[in-house]
């Protein structure tokens, strides 16, 4: 069963403070008063050089990305492509090994955008193949891996996309095995009912995202209920980080008018892990 950090704010690096080098994002959102910071491929910071500053700042590194393949050709996972085996357990056991280092306690194995060639069925046989390596991978290691279904709205064609698809993988596995990331932009432009999805499955869900809908803007930007939200993740025991990966209308300073809220959530004694 994998540890769970507190109840707490976390930043995203790949999303906010990109006016910045990421070095100096994380300075920055500690500034402000995210607990935690999280990034798919932080690579470009040594590991032993991020761990000082993570400690440094105070901070936790709430999740990071693996088998993610070359962004730069428009890659978003290898995970569910086949032919890619042996490149998806290299990126993964490197993101697996970096993630130790530095104190990071889940791992997204990122599925991608199966080729238009591929067979159904072959995809989903590498998924799920694939999937069973990461797990192996993990064991004896104080890592868990976390699965994040991503909307075609997002990423068209992004193979694990719903959260119906998401519990199913979850299922084959004993209780534990597998966590998710429950991303409320995504949600929400699948047209999930997400305070439904909470109460019935707050155990398997190991982080959330979160984004307005639409936009994928700051909160209080679109339509989404958030203070429903909150006290339904609150009722119903959730006990992990809240990320904030959303797309700043401006730079990510001035749309930061929302963390005060927020911050009394997380600093609420009774909103701890039970």
């Amino acid at each position: 069963m994998t540890t769970r950090l507190p109840f707490g704010l976390s930043a995203h690096l790949g999303y906010l403070f990109l006016e910045l080098p990421l070095r100096d994002r994380i300075r920055a959102a500690r500034s402000v008063g995210f607990d935690a910071v999280e990034h798919p491929h932080p690579f470009a910071i040594p590991a032993s050089e991020m761990m000082r500053f993570l400690t440094d700042n105070g901070l936790y590194f709430a999740q990071m990305a693996g088998g993610v393949g070359d962004p730069s050709k428009g890659e978003k996972g290898l995970a569910a492509l086949p032919g890619r085996e042996r490149d998806f357990v290299a990126s993964f056991e490197r993101s697996v090994d970096y993630a130790e280092a530095i104190g990071c306690s889940l791992i997204h194995p990122m599925a991608g955008i199966p080729p238009s060639s591929a067979s159904p069925e072959s995809v989903a046989e590498t998924y799920h193949a694939n999937i069973d390596a990461a797990l192996a991978m993990l064991t004896n290691r104080p890592l868990g891996l976390l699965i994040e279904p991503i909307s075609h709205a997002a990423v068209p064609g992004y193979y694990m996309h719903g959260l119906a698809q998401a519990i199913a993988l979850s299922r084959r596995f004993p209780d534990g095995q597998i966590l998710l990331m429950l991303d409320t932009f995504h949600a929400c432009a699948n047209q999930d009912d997400v305070g439904a999805f909470v109460a019935s499955n707050v155990d398997r869900i190991g982080h959330v995202h979160i984004a307005d809908h639409p936009g994928r803007h700051e909160p209080g930007s679109g339509d989404f209920a958030f203070e429903a939200f909150v006290a339904q993740l609150k009722q119903s025991g959730y006990s992990g980080l809240l990320g904030f990966e959303y797309t700043p209308r401006d730079t990510t300073a001035p749309g930061l008018h929302w963390v005060p809220a927020w911050r009394k959530h997380a600093d609420r004694a009774d909103f701890h892990p039970r």
